[in-house]
């Protein structure tokens, strides 16, 4: 191919390219189309930072979770019932794809310990209450050896219609941080002796808070509770978008538990025809990262130690990190809290007051900023070849970046002014594309030769995301 010619088909290639990005814009605006699973998740042993499936694609997951998104809670016995499928649709709207599902194993919610004066009810639980007899709150004892259909039949429903919507579910197995935090929350535990006809005591060393539940200290206790992992894998194990979490802000002498009940889930679903991700959250209150990366977990979600809440550490693949704002603030975050965390290899995830009728009191917080931009990664996260991709933040000036290095850039800038990238070792011409994440608009640029270092000039102030592809 002579010269002339050489130098039109790379133009050619070049202006393609950039038609494609300024169609790319509208998409970044329009709704995204569902999800297609190709079974379940596994880690990419291509990029462990991420997820995978039978396609072989990196998986970047985000999105938003609030308390209430499988069992009721409000200050009316019974309390009303949540809107599952308006969430859904906000979830869509917001085009996000993974979301917590929250269980919860107290009976009430006393809010004091989050600041506020509500009573909480909550409903259904994980047992039926047969009696006979009454529980310390004037309602029938739970039977331990009965599930309760009503809950189960709920979780099955709500993770099939989240696959509907083309959202990953994280089924949460057991709930840790009302057991500690709540004023007289023991009372209202279905492990409580006067809570249950079975005889059992989950307080074994009477100190009344029932904190040993979530350790190995009562075999009759981790029986019942791989019982009811069972009972949770045997409802949802044959669908695809399925993660499992085990506890929520369990106290840090929860360890081997938890490590003894991922090992218990792998363990059981070997015997089933899908195995799916399990994993561990920070441990509240004191709890240490170290004990999550050492953990049987796939995934895993930190405290802020280490940078996580204002400037994410690179991820290095020991483990798939759903970064959580739950576990980093309680209800916090910011647009460019999202966008340090994809653009640092990780998977970013938002604890949603959502309708504000769980917990009416939170900071002022910009939570539609923080949904959009979390769907506004997904669908870069989508564009990208995010399986070549890892942090490269030495790269670029703003030390934010995901990169295939000589191949494709993807660059934040938290603040305005020109952003500089190392091409130095990349060859050939690259297009370019900015993104606005306040307005959501996308524009490209003329393209620009590797082989040095370049600076790049945003067209708008403010933060800004730089894309780079060759």
């Amino acid at each position: 191919m002579n010269g002339a010619r050489r130098e039109c088909v790379v133009l050619f290639v070049l202006a393609t390219f950039a038609a494609g990005l300024a169609a790319g814009c509208a998409r970044w605006g329009a709704p995204r189309p569902a999800t297609k699973f190709h079974g379940p998740l596994r880690v990419s042993p291509r990029n462990p930072r991420y997820f995978t499936d039978d396609a072989g694609k990196a998986i970047y997951l985000t999105g938003a979770h609030t308390w209430n998104n499988l069992v009721d809670m409000g200050p009316t016995d019974p309390p009303n019932a949540f809107d599952y499928p308006a969430y859904l649709d906000f979830m869509t709207r917001h085009h996000h794809n993974f979301m917590r599902l929250w269980t919860w194993e107290l009976a009430t919610w006393n809010t004091v310990a989050n600041s506020q004066k509500e009573f909480h009810y909550i409903r259904p639980l994980v047992y039926r209450r047969t009696g006979p007899g009454t529980a310390l709150d004037g309602k029938p004892k739970f039977n331990l050896n009965e599930f309760d259909p009503e809950y189960f039949d709920r979780l099955r429903s709500r993770v099939t219609a989240a696959r509907d919507r083309g959202i990953y579910v994280s089924v949460m197995l057991f709930e840790g941080w009302g057991v500690q935090r709540i004023a007289g929350g023991w009372k209202g535990h279905p492990f409580h002796r006067d809570n249950n006809v079975n005889g059992v005591n989950g307080d074994v060393d009477g100190d009344g808070n029932g904190l040993e539940i979530h350790e190995l200290v009562n075999p009759a206790v981790t029986a019942l509770q791989e019982a009811c992992v069972r009972k949770v894998v045997d409802t949802v194990n044959d669908l695809d978008n399925v993660l499992y979490e085990i506890s929520n802000e369990n106290h840090p002498p929860s360890t081997p538990w938890q490590y003894h009940i991922i090992n218990f889930v792998h363990d059981y679903e070997k015997t089933k025809p899908k195995q799916h991700p399990v994993g561990m959250t920070f441990q509240y209150q004191g709890g240490k990262n170290s004990d999550l990366f050492a953990s049987p977990a796939e995934w895993v979600s930190p405290n802020p130690d280490g940078g996580y809440r204002d400037d994410p550490p690179a991820a290095d693949g020991r483990k798939v990190i759903l970064n959580d704002t739950d576990h980093l603030w309680g209800i916090g975050g910011s647009v460019g809290w999202v966008w340090k965390t994809f653009a640092r290899g990780h998977n970013p995830i938002f604890m949603d007051p959502y309708d504000d009728k769980v917990l009416q009191k939170r900071p002022k917080l910009d939570c539609e900023g923080i949904r959009r931009a979390m769907g506004q990664t997904l669908r870069l996260a989508e564009r990208i070849a995010l399986a070549e991709m890892a942090p490269h933040g030495e790269l670029v000036s703003t030390k934010y970046c995901l990169a295939n290095p000589g191949q494709e850039y993807v660059v934040y800038s938290p603040s305005s002014g020109t952003i500089t990238v190392d091409l130095t070792a990349a060859k050939g011409k690259f297009a370019i594309e900015w993104f606005n994440p306040r307005t959501g608009e996308a524009t490209a640029a003329d393209p620009v030769a590797g082989g040095a270092k370049r600076a790049f000039a945003p067209p708008f102030s403010g933060n800004a995301v730089l894309h780079l592809k060759r």
